[in-house]
């Protein structure tokens, strides 16, 4: 049975900083349940990572089972790790947490015993007794009787390998792994030190994303013998075609150079007793094999395994801690604490503990003060990863726009879907705009506003042909829409996109005194109108000659197959997606009572979709309009109950960096930030009785904001009255400075 490892060191509970527990006493990292969104595509994983860390740790077990389901060569996966599989080749290094698409998740260290085999085909194991918990996992491979366990530092893994008597193996793949890119280099440094890189990229189709990862692995006892392999074609014939999944291995025992290729390892021999603890340390960077080695003997000097799983359980509690919850179930505090959890992974840090990273998009290595981000999937986190980060942890909010605007000073761009340096392009929109400016319009504003205004203005008003953000630019400035010239080129998304991005161009621009700017994006965000459709009551894709689309189908896309005009989802799921003007598309669709019912339908007839990001803010739309204000309350906690659970599919779909964990995460508090770039929150029904968030008092001149709830019964679901700060409250939506300012937000039930 997998279960959450709650055991902690007794040394490490008396460490914990006193705050560190919640009302009933209990750890906030013992309500982590690193399995859930391991299934149902969550694409979450369960392996050992520190917050924002760049090293994970993973159970890799999607490279074969018996019946392929669960293969990655077989079928489409994007996560290292799925939870009803049990057939494990490795622990990969570096791997990325809610994705859709496949990428890093290399570097496999598996222990076997008996007989060497370096085929993944041939030695991987299934296993039992799996354990997690935040910097924690653990197996017991049945095959080989060898219990495995992983922890991390922020850029370096260990593994503890507990063997039986005999002959015992480490093996090093790094020709196998979830990336779609081949090619690594190997070297053995000694008898107990290897180093080497692998090549990573091609994330989402883009076969220009590619990247090196840097590495040194260590282990702490001298084998009896080591070497290399290499898989090499069939000695058949030199005519023959040489078919990659036949072949051989060819093992280099006494060669002790270097080696490269698309399918190399290495492999250390032990001989070990009953029991016997093997360690092995990995150290990775993304600027070069020196700094990976800085990074292993600066976080792992001196420290064992134990120790390094005690320094992950501290960081993670201490993060967790920012919230602390009362009431509530106890599934209620794992979902939460769980998606805090998750949205604390990404964007992660890419810098050397020299601050040495990669420039983008660039051969260049820079030196950085301060955090260097990346990972970012902005598409999905620009919704409300961010604004939590501004609100609960605004130090590192603060580091990664400053993060993205170097990476408009290396690159000429900001960021729409960066991976450690290189941009994917995945997805559309300008999704940089509403990040920074939401962090400006809140209060945090040392970084340089004239540099992002610049970067900003620059994607949002240059022609196509030039513009990398933005390439139907000429249409969306000339007609104000994108009309649909290819069949399924999602120009509908990314006219809604572009929308959103001016709407918060046009606020910020405002506030800097540009009202000739602001006038100009302001007018280009209700450019939405173009697409209603009176004949369906939805949004319809516009042809060249300004005819609408047809013939059209409003469900088609339902499912994710192909949909002219939009990307990922139906007309439905799109029609609603102008949060900046609620009202006037109410006006559009006829008056607030259609708009209600339309709106209600989504939900009842199952038009909405709760594993992709366009339509995650809808049940807050209810609250714009006095009187039904209740839908939203209502609503917020069906989703809640409905999609995430304690469970390996608690998570509706992809987790996507987070971004659906902060939406349980935002309405289980009974608030969401569903404008994205406007500083306000719109108010709902929170599910525990009392909130703390520590704050940070410097920037928001308060030490603490306080949730509480009164409830006549536990099935109390509407709200009755408000209180903010000791006074009524009528309003369901309040700015962020009211928020921090008020210091105790009061919700009475009835």
């Amino acid at each position: 049975m997998k279960r959450i490892l709650l055991a902690y060191t007794l040394s490490a509970l008396c460490l914990l900083p006193a705050f560190a527990g919640g009302g009933d006493g209990a750890l906030p990292i013992s309500y982590v349940n690193p399995f859930i969104g391991t299934t149902n595509f969550g694409t979450t994983n369960p392996g050992a990572v520190c917050p924002n860390g760049m090293m994970s740790v993973v159970p890799f077990n999607v490279m074969g089972s018996e019946d392929n389901k669960y293969d990655k060569d077989a079928r489409w996966w994007s996560t290292p790790y799925e939870y009803h599989n049990c057939f494990f080749t490795g622990y990969s290094h570096v791997n990325l947490s809610g994705v859709g698409c496949p990428e890093l998740g290399s570097l496999l260290l598996m222990p076997t015993t008996g007989e060497l085999s370096v085929d993944y085909k041939e030695y991987g194991s299934r296993y039992k007794d799996e354990q997690a918990s935040p910097g924690y996992y653990s197996n017991f491979l049945t095959r080989y009787n060898v219990k495995t366990e992983v922890s991390a530092t922020p850029r370096t893994g260990v593994s503890r390998f507990t063997f039986p008597a005999g002959q015992s193996h480490v093996l090093l793949n790094l020709g196998e792994g979830l990336t779609n890119e081949t090619g690594a280099f190997l070297k053995q440094v000694n008898d107990t030190e290897f180093e080497g890189m692998k090549l990573l990229g091609t994330f989402c189709y883009n076969p220009q994303a590619v990247f090196p990862i840097y590495f040194v692995m260590r282990v702490n006892k001298q084998p009896v013998s080591s070497g290399y392999w290499k898989k090499q074609r069939p000695m058949t014939g030199v005519e023959a075609e040489w078919d990659p999944d036949n072949g051989h291995y060819k093992l280099y025992t006494r060669y002790r150079k270097e080696i490269a290729g698309d399918d190399i390892g290495a492999f250390l021999t032990f001989n070990t007793t009953e029991g016997e603890q093997i360690e092995v340390q990995m150290g990775v960077s993304f600027v070069s094999i020196e700094n990976a080695r800085l990074n292993l003997d600066t976080e792992q000097s001196g420290k064992n395994f134990s120790q390094v799983l005690t320094d992950a359980r501290m960081r993670w509690n201490e993060d967790l801690s920012r919230i602390l919850v009362e009431g509530g179930t106890e599934e209620q505090k794992t979902v939460f604490y769980t998606a805090l959890y998750h949205t604390l992974i990404h964007p992660n840090i890419l810098q050397d503990v020299n601050g040495q990273y990669p420039a983008m998009e660039s051969n260049e290595i820079l030196t950085t003060d301060g955090d260097r981000y990346t990972v970012f999937s902005l598409w999905d986190t620009y919704r409300n990863v961010h604004q939590l980060l501004t609100l609960v942890y605004p130090e590192r909010q603060l580091q990664m726009v400053r993060s993205m605007l170097d990476m408009y000073r290396e690159h000429g761009w900001l960021p729409k879907w960066e991976l450690y340096g290189r941009e994917t392009l995945t997805m559309e929109g300008d999704p940089s705009i509403p990040v920074i400016v939401d962090t400006w319009l809140k209060g945090l504003r040392d970084f340089d506003i004239d540099l992002a205004y610049e970067a900003m203005y620059k994607s949002a008003t240059l022609p196509g042909a030039e513009n990398l953000l933005r390439p139907d630019n000429d249409d969306y400035m000339s007609l104000g829409y994108v009309p649909l010239r290819e069949q399924y080129d999602n120009s509908v998304s990314h006219a809604l996109e572009y929308y959103i991005a001016d709407y918060s161009l046009s606020l910020l621009a405002d506030a800097l005194g540009k009202k000739a700017d602001a006038r100009l994006f302001y007018n280009r965000s209700l450019g939405y109108r173009h697409y209603y459709s009176k004949e369906f009551g939805t949004f319809r894709p516009i042809l060249p000659d300004g005819q609408f689309y047809s013939p059209f189908n409003p469900r088609q896309g339902e499912n994710f197959e192909p949909n002219p005009g939009f990307h990922e989802g139906c007309a439905w799921n799109y029609s609603f997606y102008v949060p900046h003007d609620v009202k006037g598309l109410a006006r559009l669709m006829g008056g607030q009572k259609p708009f209600i019912e339309k709106l209600q339908r989504v939900f009842d007839d199952g038009l909405y979709d709760p594993a992709n990001e366009p339509d995650i803010a809808y049940a807050h739309l209810f609250s714009y309009f006095k009187g039904e204000e209740w839908r939203t309350q209502k609503e917020t906690q069906r989703l809640l109950q409905k999609y995430f659970k304690n469970a390996p599919d608690g998570i509706p779909g992809n987790d996507d960096t987070g971004t659906m964990s902060t939406w349980a995460i935002f309405n289980m508090i009974g608030f969401y930030p569903d404008c994205p770039g406007a500083p306000y929150y719109t108010l709902t029904t929170p599910v525990f009785d009392k909130v703390v968030i520590r704050l940070d008092p410097d920037t928001w001149g308060s030490d603490k904001l306080v949730i509480e709830t009164e409830r006549p019964s536990a099935e109390s679901l509407y709200i009755r009255e408000m209180e903010l700060g000791g006074k009524k409250l009528s309003r369901y939506r309040i700015s962020h400075e009211e928020l921090v300012k008020g210091g105790t937000l009061k919700f009475i039930l009835r």
